[in-house]
């Protein structure tokens, strides 16, 4: 370790809603932060689209603002690293000016491409579960050919979020082996990417397009330029550090990097990892993904499209008929969050599916839509609230009793995510999985946590990811099962059976 404690580490997190930026120090201690909101364009059903130079603009205010939080004559700052939606999609010239605006990951058009995909029934499907994901850089590549012809043969990069922001801070063009290995069908394991896959996809010219340098998180890629230093108020000559995808950063911040260890981020949606030792292949979940976050480990990850969206839907629809603004929004869910503890488990019968923006895993069934079953006029929205959150909790079940009936073993797990705020959400989570959950500091930002351990990783403070999580990360609570797993059982069951009793219905 070559830092001091006047070390300080940036994270820059691009998530879907705004632009992060933090400082921590060399213990993981989060000094300050700001964030920057922009906007979303829906301009078909099921498309998303932004503009790449708001993300920009958001991480420059942000840091500014960071900045003037501290007294940066008594710090230096090591290191920068960054993390962004994973499968937001741009294309831009050959000085990284966009072309379009950025397919956001949660657009939904590439469903025919998906389709091609799934019929080649190529080897290295094996890696991601069987299938592609209308999400991912491959069937997006493919409709973006298909249907922005012309501004795909002037593209010069064709590229995600995090590559274009690492080019905007270093200058240089490269890949995060986390992105390229779980959302472009990378496989280390098979020498890269294979040129038949794509040429048979009508691709052959994509590898053109894509950076040649494939970088692992935490390793250095270049310094922050002088105009990147001038537009975010910093000196320049700062180490820059690969990045990765925003939820696989953060698995990082909540140090959950051993193999019987789940990590756990939850918020708008759900994201469940484990790094196994040995490679487990199943349809059931993505992956194995082999050295996305940890040379010599295969990433298993699962997950729940929505789960706080679903509690934000209610609270939102809530406040508009009360037509307050914001601040009311959290007001309302901390007395529903309240009131809630006193209904008895599993909501005096009502069961929630929480399919209401269809399945991730380990059904894998994007039409799948969501249930409130059992209602009687003797429920209130107490009931309706908590059973949300159980439902939800099921989910999160039925996805680890998946990992395990293929023999991976789950005996803890790490949270992390804007869930960890809520006062009902970890606990019902621990009873319903029986499972233990380490709350570490700083878990709703675990995101900039682990943006900060790829800084100190890459600027050489620490010598690998697991030493700097060891040192950055500490535990801040723990919240054990109450042993009341069993009586969840009955519920837990018509929970899964409500799919196949409804699912030739859609």
């Amino acid at each position: 370790m070559t830092g001091t404690d006047s070390s300080l580490f940036m994270g820059i997190d691009v998530g879907t809603q705004s632009a992060r930026v933090g400082l921590c120090d060399i213990k993981g201690n989060l000094i300050c932060t700001a964030s920057k909101a922009y906007k979303t364009r829906y301009p078909q059903p099921g498309w998303a689209e932004q503009d790449s130079n708001d993300w920009w603009q958001s991480i420059c205010e942000a840091s500014r603002e960071c900045i003037q939080q501290i007294n940066l004559n008594s710090h230096v700052i090591e290191g920068i690293s960054f993390d962004a939606t994973s499968s937001t999609v741009l294309m831009v010239d050959r000085e990284g000016n966009p072309l379009d605006q950025a397919i956001l990951w949660m657009d939904q058009r590439a469903v025919k491409e998906v389709e091609e995909i799934q019929k080649t029934n190529h080897p290295y499907l094996k890696y991601v579960g069987g299938q592609n994901s209308v999400e991912w850089m491959v069937p997006k590549a493919m409709w973006l050919k298909r249907n922005k012809s012309q501004q795909f043969k002037k593209a010069f990069r064709i590229i995600e979020a995090t590559d274009w922001i690492a080019n905007k801070l270093s200058g240089n063009w490269t890949v995060s082996l986390c992105n390229a290995t779980c959302k472009w069908n990378y496989v280390s394991r098979e020498g890269g990417w294979d040129q038949g896959f794509f040429s048979e996809l009508g691709l052959h010219d994509i590898l053109s397009k894509w950076p040649e340098r494939v970088v692992p998180m935490g390793e250095k890629i270049g310094i922050l330029t002088s105009q990147a230093a001038s537009e975010l108020g910093l000196p320049d000559g700062i180490p820059i550090s690969e990045g990765g995808i925003d939820a696989h950063v953060g698995l990082l911040g909540l140090n959950a990097l051993e193999s019987t260890t789940l990590g756990l981020i939850i918020g708008s949606s759900n994201v469940t990892f484990v790094l196994h030792d040995q490679p487990v292949f199943s349809k059931e979940f993505w992956g194995p993904y082999p050295d996305a976050v940890i040379e010599g480990k295969w990433l298993i990850e699962g997950g729940q499209t929505s789960s706080g969206s679903i509690i934000n839907w209610l609270v939102d629809n809530i406040n508009w008929v009360l037509n307050g603004d914001s601040r009311s929004k959290q007001r309302i869910l901390a007395k529903l969050e309240e009131e809630i503890d006193s209904i008895p488990a599993c909501s005096k019968g009502l069961i929630l599916l929480d399919y209401w923006q269809g399945n991730r895993t380990p059904r894998r069934d994007p039409t799948a839509r969501g249930i409130i079953f059992g209602l009687t006029l003797g429920h209130d929205i107490r009931h309706l609230v908590r059973s949300m959150y159980e439902g939800i909790s099921f989910g999160t079940r039925h996805i680890i009793e998946s990992l395990r009936s293929n023999g991976i073993s789950i005996k803890s797990a790490s949270a992390g995510g804007g869930g960890v705020k809520s006062k009902i959400w970890l606990k019902l989570t621990a009873d319903i999985c029986d499972i233990a959950i380490t709350v570490p500091r700083f878990a709703d930002s675990c995101g900039l946590i682990g943006c900060a351990i790829c800084a100190a990783c890459g600027s050489g403070v620490y010598n690998s990811i697991p030493e700097a999580a060891d040192q950055m990360v500490s535990a801040e609570k723990k919240i054990l099962p109450t042993g009341d797993s069993k009586s969840y059982d009955e519920a837990f069951k018509k929970y899964l059976e409500l799919y196949e009793s409804t699912k030739h219905l859609l």
